[in-house]
């Protein structure tokens, strides 16, 4: 490992910091695809355990591990059936706390993924649910009789494709579900179900989590008069929640999800956390219409997520720097005292190597300008594994595929297996050290030269490209927590300013294959030394920035 330059974290980084997640990067585990330690081809928490010295390298705050509860695994995780126990496929509570209690002593903080808009239809809360009309938990789901001729009761659409309703011959009803049919809606209109998963999200509070990664959260409440959406127009069709071979893209969801009460119930879940020390959340908003102003309403005043995301750069968009402009600026118009968490690859989209890489004949020098500018917006981020190696969007065979997503609508859309191909650790080992056994996907050949140990040494990989950065977003506070001023954004160039007290960095990204030049916007500039970039300040305030690179300066 190539370690010039470089500082680590120690234990003591885990000293009390109410705010340590305003600027923090947080890595982001698909447990079934990091490391497997017991040779069934499928990564564990002991995999992930293991490895945390190396995620201890890359210099993160904290690590969110994707759901790893009881489930049976039709939506690989996302279908929880126990939300108080781990899957025996992933390990033990033991394993767990085994984990964070690692992951505390090289100074990295827990957060997992807590799934709450649904469960998976074996929950016991579900089973007694459909039992009858009359039981305890007859309302702790969203049902609905159907239409005098038998249809579902409104036009509401499944992310996953189809009707969001499915019938139940028991209770001759409908039941919600905006996912698979086997993932039905929690009702949380019932003040019953609030409560129940926020004792389970006590229950990991008290194990020592350090915060919550909270999937699908405009999704919790669904409007009670089940009114129909309205169409949307094809020109304001957006493709960032679901393939445009989805129909889902039709509606203007009103009425399925960004509910007023959620903001109430988001309330108690903050008054919860706010029980314990050091605790943080980051909400997943989940709308092509309405994202940013979602993620404002969410993260302002204080008291309900700490910080949320959106999809406006996991979308398919092409990045430039004009739209890095408008949704920087968008979300601070719309919320001023809000927090942004921004990502460019995660577990459900094209990982951006492929999706914006491959658009560029310098595929690796553009990673590197991507993750320079990902560093240095305002907020804080998410990092998905693998992205530090430069991993590329697989490309998966039918018969190999898991998903029932990329399954139910091959071959125009793939689903998501090629993202969530294992992590290669060593280039020659047999499955690229990710287990002794046949993985559950299987290893990209293309991926092997990118392994771990094929990087770890050389001074300029991709991989140590991203520590040294991380290392320096770490010493510059205005990186990390500053307000930002934007100088220029056209076609070729964005330049702003990101500004901390007194202290100012100038962050300057060519986004084209020719070299660029730029002014510096005032004098008083230097440059700041930080092994990543090649960008030049002449003596006449002259920025020079060769192709896909970039410049970060700081005024006296």
């Amino acid at each position: 490992m190539d370690t010039t330059g470089l500082s680590f974290r120690t234990a003591d980084s885990l000293n009390s910091d109410p705010d340590w997640w305003r600027g923090a990067v947080i890595y982001q585990i698909y447990p079934r695809s990091f490391y497997d330690t017991n040779g069934d081809g499928i990564g564990d928490l002991l995999g992930i355990a293991e490895k945390l010295p190396y995620i201890a390298s890359l210099g993160v705050d904290a690590i969110w591990i994707s759901p790893f509860f009881t489930s049976p695994m039709k939506d690989f995780g996302y279908d929880i059936s126990d939300y108080t126990d781990v899957d025996p496929m992933f390990g033990t509570l033991a394993d767990f706390d085994h984990l964070v209690h690692e992951a505390h002593k090289l100074g990295i903080r827990v957060m997992i993924d807590l799934v709450i808009s649904h469960t998976s239809d074996v929950h016991p809360w579900f089973v007694e649910s459909r039992s009858d009309r009359d039981n305890p938990r007859a309302d702790w789901y969203v049902w609905a009789d159907p239409k005098p001729d038998g249809t579902p009761p409104n036009n509401w659409l499944s992310i996953f494709g189809g009707s969001a309703w499915s019938w139940d011959p028991t209770r001759q009803q409908y039941f919600l579900h905006n996912f698979l049919s086997s993932q039905p809606d929690l009702n949380f209109h019932n003040p019953e179900v609030q409560s129940a998963v926020l004792d389970a999200a006590r229950f990991w509070l008290e194990r020592g989590v350090d915060g919550f990664r909270l999937d699908t959260i405009n999704f919790y409440f669904c409007d009670a008069k089940l009114r129909d959406n309205p169409a949307l127009p094809p020109g304001e069709r957006n493709d960032s929640i679901a393939p445009s071979v989805n129909p889902y893209n039709h509606q203007n969801h009103l009425f399925d999800k960004n509910q007023p009460e959620n903001l109430e119930f988001l309330r108690r879940f903050r008054a919860l956390m706010d029980e314990y020390p050091d605790i943080a959340s980051v909400g997943e908003v989940g709308d092509a219409q309405y994202g940013l102003q979602i993620v404002a309403d969410y993260t302002s005043g204080g008291d309900k997520m700490h910080m949320c995301y959106a999809f406006d750069f996991l979308a398919n968009e092409p990045l430039t720097p004009m739209r890095v402009k408008q949704v920087v600026s968008e979300f601070i118009t719309a919320a001023p005292e809000g927090w942004a968490c921004w990502a460019f690859s995660n577990h459900d989209v094209v990982r951006h190597a492929s999706r914006w890489g491959d658009q560029t004949s310098e595929n690796e020098s553009y990673l590197r300008l991507l993750i320079g500018l990902l560093l240095s917006l305002p907020g804080s981020v998410c990092l998905y594994q693998g992205e530090e190696l430069g991993l590329t969007e697989a490309e998966i065979a039918f018969e190999d595929l898991r998903d029932p997503y990329g399954i139910r609508f091959w071959p125009d859309f793939g689903g998501r297996d090629g993202c969530r191909t294992p992590m290669v650790w060593q280039e020659n080992a047999n499955n690229a050290g990710f287990s002794q056994a046949k993985p559950w996907l299987p290893v990209p050949t293309d991926h092997r030269h990118l392994a771990v140990d094929a990087q770890d040494h050389a001074p300029s990989s991709l991989l140590n490209h991203y520590r040294h950065l991380l290392a320096f977003r770490d010493q510059h506070t205005a990186l990390r927590r500053g307000e930002i001023e934007f100088v220029q954004a056209n076609n070729a160039v964005l330049v702003f300013i990101r500004r901390y007290g007194d202290k100012e960095v100038l962050c300057a990204f060519n986004f084209t294959c020719v070299p660029q030049q730029v002014r510096a916007p005032k004098s008083g500039l230097t440059a700041l030394e930080q092994h990543c970039f090649s960008g030049l300040l002449g003596p006449d305030g002259t920025i020079n920035i060769p192709a896909y690179d970039a410049f970060f300066g700081a005024f006296k």
